[in-house]
């Protein structure tokens, strides 16, 4: 055989060594509906289409997420604003790269109480998350104190539980109300024993919420892949926009939507979906309106003690990410 012939050989060889080589990429997410992109990449191969080998994990809230960032357990992460900001506060060098809805958060009373209004909240108890998550930042900087003119510290008690305990609690009526995203907040409405009090989105129409994000390490040593991610990511945002029948099928399987009993009437889990679809909705782009919410959320982290200093969004957001992902379809 030619030399030539043999050298081409050893090198296809060799990358392609290196490429089966290559550790899977390390995908985390939380647990909510709103970050189906995630898992819609995964099930309909786009990630695979991509080349990308991955792992893909759910997480129950942000905090946790970000510590298995911080331990180098994950490589890039569906994740909400405020603990990357927060965690980049403390040392955790990483980017916000990429943009996965809007909407999703809504405060549901229960039926029997008298909590009709975000103000009626005041000496009532209020199930919400772990305090200083991203979706704590946004019930005590935004739908207690501006909506509600409220204190969070003194005017309430807020009580962290998971959301998918949050709905049992309300029927038990352990709390008043409930502070929480998708599916959780529609199983609560359709199964007709909450009553809707705060949608967010209709207060802030198409408020980013969650977002990707990647250590600096990641970007560094996986560039390449980086990108990857973020045209898988825009396929299954596409995806979700173009065929909701079938994506809304693969979410309620996803999430393990049960039937809801209202009564006589029986709720398919698809139609949770469909409910859930009139709070929340998927982008990927992370507009200037985007970057500008991010940093009204980095001023309520900063009033709240959650961070120690003032930061501006162009430290954490990076945009050039997504526009080379876009660039190369």
């Amino acid at each position: 055989m030619p030399l030539l012939a043999v050298a081409t050989l050893a090198t296809l060889f060799s990358t392609g060594t290196r490429a089966a080589d290559k550790p899977p990429l390390r995908i985390g997410w939380v647990y909510a509906m709103a970050n189906a992109p995630a898992i819609i990449a995964d099930k309909k191969g786009f990630y695979a289409a991509e080349g990308l080998k991955v792992e893909v994990k759910s997480f129950g809230d942000g905090p946790i997420v970000q510590q298995a960032l911080a331990a180098g357990e994950l490589d890039i992460a569906y994740i909400g604003a405020p603990p990357v900001y927060q965690w980049f506060s403390r040392g955790l060098d990483s980017r916000i790269i990429a943009k996965v809805n809007y909407g999703q958060a809504a405060v549901i009373a229960d039926r029997s109480e008298g909590v009709k209004t975000v103000a009626d909240l005041k000496g009532k108890k209020l199930a919400g998350v772990a305090k200083g998550s991203g979706m704590d930042v946004l019930l005590r900087g935004f739908v207690l104190k501006e909506i509600g003119g409220l204190d969070p510290e003194k005017d309430l008690d807020i009580v962290s539980m998971p959301p998918a305990n949050m709905a049992v609690a309300l029927q038990n009526q352990q709390v008043d109300a409930i502070f929480t995203w998708e599916p959780f907040a529609s199983e609560s409405l359709l199964s007709g024993r909450g009553r809707l009090v705060l949608d967010v989105n209709q207060k802030l129409p198409n408020y980013p919420w969650y977002v990707i994000m990647a250590p600096t390490k990641t970007l560094k040593e996986r560039p390449d892949d980086t990108v990857k991610v973020l045209r898988a990511h825009i396929r299954a945002i596409e995806f979700l926009q173009k065929n909701p029948d079938e994506a809304n099928r693969i979410i309620a399987d996803a999430f393990q939507i049960a039937q809801i009993r209202n009564g006589n009437k029986v709720i398919e889990p698809v139609a949770v979906v469909q409910e859930a679809r009139k709070r929340l909705g998927w982008a990927y782009k992370l507009e200037a309106q985007d970057q500008q919410f991010i940093q009204r959320l980095m001023d309520y982290s900063l009033s709240l003690g959650f961070m120690s200093k003032p930061l501006k969004v162009e430290q954490v957001v990076d945009t050039s990410w997504l526009q080379r992902a876009e660039q190369g379809r």
